[in-house]
């Protein structure tokens, strides 16, 4: 049985290469949404060089406001759900942009970019390109058309980029060439807090009896499709792993996956070691998903996120943070292991859900 309590936060220290150049200052900064759900301590990290800032989104539990990653935010918010009560979302604003732009051009950075969830479910890329128009430095704005780790592990490849010293067209290319790649499914128990949110739109018909389906979802051109329909939570789950198995079958070369999970930590811990042992070489993460989309999902939700892995400068230091695609120019020093954690992969098509996290 993997020991996943040893592992979560945990980062792997390096594998040093002997007489390797240190890289360049990093000239670029990277800006994202609490909705990429990187691993806890990863921003902070040697791992991020110092260069990633993430704004956080709101959420609102009746009259009370809540910035994302607090103990009692977490806790007030199952409660919230498991009681049916009323819970809303909203983008940053604006002014949180501004400031943060405004400090990383302060701190010495030429330039920033941007990287954030689909503007299909939340206006937050608006945000950020009103506050980037009075940055004192450019500022790339990236709509990566997904959510959670498919957002993060474009966040981590950006990274890598700017720590080998990349400028800010080459950072831009390494986030969108992970989102391009990142894969995302995932199921909910119930779609009762996706009906309460008005989410279900034109694909209400499609999904049937609210409460006699279990369906599996995805985030498919930034919108959430529904892939299929389920009848019992067991089968649901046993689907969910199939599909991932499926995605991951597909791949060729070095994989991240990210399995996510809301107020059901123990089906994400099985659904993880199943991916670990279809593909032992895999890098898997465990996490929970970001208040500001599982207040949409709800209880119970669990997803998989499979992205392309990535090469990241040994001055990184401590746990790589990297997430998907073109890896850093050539000599860049030592690649390095990264830590496990989890979300969902996409597959097929289907009606758009309308959900919007605002």
């Amino acid at each position: 049985m993997m020991d996943w309590a040893a592992m979560r936060g945990r980062w792997f220290k390096s594998r040093t290469a002997g007489g390797a150049e240190p890289a360049p200052r990093p000239r670029v900064a990277v800006v994202t949404d609490s909705a990429c759900s990187l691993p806890d301590g990863w921003v902070a990290s040697e791992g991020a060089g110092g260069l990633v800032r993430v704004v956080s989104m709101p959420v609102m539990i009746g009259d009370q406001i809540y910035g994302e990653g607090t103990d009692k935010m977490i806790g007030a918010l199952a409660l919230a759900l498991a009681q049916g009560q009323d819970v809303r979302t909203s983008r940053p604003a604006p002014g949180q942009f501004e400031a943060v732009y405004a400090q990383l051009a302060d701190a010495g950075f030429e330039a920033v970019v941007s990287i954030h969830l689909s503007s299909g479910l939340s206006g937050t890329v608006d945000s950020a390109r009103l506050a980037a128009r009075s940055s004192p430095v450019p500022v790339h704005v990236i709509d990566t058309a997904s959510v959670a780790m498919g957002l993060g592990f474009a966040v981590q490849a950006a990274a890598a980029a700017a720590l080998a010293g990349e400028d800010a067209e080459q950072v831009v290319a390494a986030a969108r060439a992970s989102a391009v790649a990142a894969h995302i499914l995932f199921y909910v128990p119930s779609l009762d807090q996706l009906r309460r949110g008005g989410r279900l739109g034109a694909a209400a018909g499609w999904l049937g009896n609210l409460f006699a389906v279990k369906p599996i979802l995805a985030i498919r051109d930034g919108l959430v499709v529904p892939l299929e329909r389920v009848r019992t939570a067991p089968k649901a789950l046993a689907r969910l792993e199939e599909l991932s198995r499926e995605e991951l079958s597909r791949r060729s070369g070095p994989v991240r996956v990210a399995v996510h999970h809301f107020g059901n930590e123990a089906e994400a811990e099985r659904l993880a070691s199943a991916v670990i042992r279809e593909l032992p070489g895999a890098e898997v993460m465990l996490c929970p998903l970001p208040a500001v989309l599982a207040a949409h999902a709800g209880l119970g939700v669990l997803a998989v996120a499979i992205a392309p892995a990535v090469k990241v400068p040994d001055d990184a230091g401590t746990g790589a943070g990297d997430g998907s695609a073109a890896a850093p120019a050539a000599g860049t020093p030592a690649e390095r292991d990264v830590p496990k954690q989890a979300y969902g992969p996409a597959a097929d098509a289907g009606e758009s859900i309308g959900t919007d996290i605002d």
